[in-house]
């Protein structure tokens, strides 16, 4: 094998260009779109060759290995072609992986990943461990295999990375949930996405651990079908479980091999039901670390949380701004709403994934005073909540939404933007759609 093409010419595709290129492929770049000035700088520095505006078929289609940006679907023409030429097709996780022979803590979930890998990558750094934070966050993991040295990363992985995953395996997995999100892209089938997200037990021995969910029901019903050989440790607020981590008298009590460690919720620096879960597989992971109890109890005293996750804005004639912008579907938004404790002006829409919101009915009625509708075509929502809620209004931009929510909202409530859907119709990405709310609420 020499020749290795990557697709897609952003943070992950970059990153695996490097690595390829720094372990001696003859290496090249091919984007569909646009490739941003920054990462165009990056392949000159490395000398890697690249187009963009469209792919050269006779320059990807002579490739020994194709790695895939997780963002490029499968049904695309040129993937296709590959396909039927029989050229095997990765994820950059994968590709990196086979260069790195770190301890790796990989975490998946519907909801909840970002913040459970940030929390988990915090406590490792606070214990003064050798560790890299990469995947679906943050600096490529290629690039950081290319160009540093770590003992352990902490990767978030997203159904797409996971996808082109096949030799890669994980010592410690955890799979925060499984609830619908993304069904566009698997052929709108609840079994193919929870297929993907299993993904992350790939390959683990009886030595691994995989930390899960036992309060979720989709996790639970495919347990014992797909994940055979690792060390279980499930996390519950509904009952006490032999091994994991459980509420018990307003404490996180954790359990792993013979120690047995409690901590106050009291104590806890994020606050709600979802950052309970969060916390505990964070907890669990820093046990089967080693990590002492009182580098785990100060970690998550001071734990700063996430951009775009549940984020106090500012707080502008008592009516208090919220930046959840990474409420990307259903489930997260469910969670956010569910924390609010005042009266909601919701802000929410964008790329719809198949979204049933059926799950919010009875916490929109009960907190939701008024929905500001952010998208290209927000028909859908004003069907659904057209008689559950009494005000609806459009918005085609952040700051018109924000502007509207103002002038909605009274002095008490609470401005919420919390989507439930993809950003991709009206921004860039939901980093982009977040930080445009932030700069609207600042401007008023």
């Amino acid at each position: 094998m020499n020749r290795v093409v990557i697709l897609g010419g952003a943070e992950s595709g970059v990153g695996a260009a490097v690595l390829a290129k720094v372990k001696g492929y003859d290496t090249f770049l091919s984007d569909n779109g646009c490739i941003t000035p920054q990462y165009q700088a990056r392949l000159e520095e490395y000398g890697i060759p690249y187009e963009m505006g469209g792919h050269s078929p006779e320059k990807i289609l002579n490739a020994d290995l194709v790695i895939k940006s997780p963002g490029i679907p499968d049904n695309v023409p040129m993937v296709c072609q590959l396909r039927e030429q029989g050229i095997p097709i990765i994820s950059e996780i994968e590709f990196a992986g086979r260069y790195d022979n770190a301890r790796k803590i990989c975490i998946t979930g519907s909801n909840g990943k970002t913040t459970t890998t940030s929390i988990i990558y915090y406590l490792l750094k606070n214990a003064g461990l050798n560790v890299g934070l990469a995947g679906n966050i943050g600096e490529s993991y290629a690039f950081q295999v290319a160009t540093k040295n770590y003992d352990i990363y902490v990767l978030e992985l997203s159904s797409f990375q996971l996808d082109g995953m096949y030799d890669f395996k994980a010592d410690i997995a955890i799979l925060m949930n499984i609830t619908p999100d993304h069904l566009d892209r698997y052929d709108f089938k609840m079994q193919n996405y929870i297929n993907s997200k299993f993904r992350i037990t790939r390959n683990m021995s009886e030595n691994d651990c995989f930390i899960f969910c036992e309060d979720d029901d989709i996790t639970i019903g495919h347990l014992s079908e797909i994940v055979l050989r690792a060390k279980k440790f499930p996390f519950s607020q509904t009952h006490v479980v032999e091994q994991g981590a459980f509420l018990q008298d307003n404490q996180i009590c954790v359990r792993t091999e013979d120690d047995e460690y409690g901590l106050p919720v009291e104590d806890l620096s994020l606050s709600g039901k979802h950052n309970l879960y969060n916390t505990m597989a964070a907890a669990i992971t820093a046990k089967i670390m080693n990590i002492s109890n009182e580098t785990i109890r100060e970690s998550l005293k001071t734990f700063q949380g996430v951009e775009h996750r549940l984020e106090k804005v500012l707080s502008i004639r008592d009516i208090q701004f919220i930046n959840d912008s990474k409420a990307t579907n259903v489930n997260s938004a469910w969670y956010a709403l569910e924390s609010m404790t005042r009266p909601t002006v919701w802000i929410a829409g964008g790329k719809d994934k198949g979204n049933d919101y059926e799950p919010l009915t009875d916490l929109v009625k009960e907190k939701v005073r008024a929905l500001v509708c952010l998208g290209k075509d927000n028909t859908k929502l004003h069907d659904f909540f057209g008689d559950k809620i009494a005000t609806i209004v459009d918005a085609s931009s952040a700051e018109e939404a924000v502007q509207k929510a103002y002038e909605l909202a009274e002095p008490g409530d609470v401005v919420l933007l919390s989507p439930c859907c993809a950003s991709f119709d009206l921004f860039k990405s939901y980093e982009d759609r977040g930080r445009q709310f932030k700069d609207a609420v600042r401007k008023l």
